[in-house]
């Protein structure tokens, strides 16, 4: 038995079901949240890398001198905070969903037997391989 379900007992009522439908909506949104912030570091750090390599083909001389390695650097740094992000996130996630479906909540969880890869956690997955691949490929240089 889960160590807080010694805790509290969970009365089956209307009010305490949609206290934990809230509460499990709650936790989507965060995880989503943390989602959006993985996207636009790993997008943002893939383009910083592209942008400044384009920019220093194209410009010769007219572009500020820098480190050679400076946007690859960064873009990595980025990339690399967007998939550990995404990863602690998912283990979050994937922490907080085991709770609520935990022995102590099942008088109002109306999920029983239901799989833990829910369609959220299935795209951060997804996300988790586009973000390895970018920072793959901008660290071998493939783009």
């Amino acid at each position: 038995m889960h160590e807080d379900a010694k805790r509290f007992v969970v009365e089956p009522s209307v009010s305490n079901h949609f206290s934990w439908i809230r509460t499990r909506l709650a936790l989507e949104r965060t995880f989503m949240a943390w989602l959006r912030t993985a996207v636009s570091l790993i997008g943002f750090g893939f383009t910083i890398t592209q942008f400044f390599a384009r920019m220093r083909d194209m410009s010769g001389d007219a572009m500020r001198p820098m480190r050679e390695e400076a946007p690859r650097d960064l873009g990595m740094t980025l990339i690399a905070c967007g998939v550990g992000a995404l990863a602690i996130s998912a283990w979050q996630y994937h922490r907080g969903i085991q709770y609520l479906r935990s022995p102590a909540f099942e008088a109002v969880a109306p999920l029983k037997k239901a799989s833990l890869l829910t369609p959220i956690f299935a795209a951060a997955l997804v996300l988790g391989v586009v973000g390895v691949a970018a920072f793959v490929a901008v660290f071998f240089r493939f783009t």
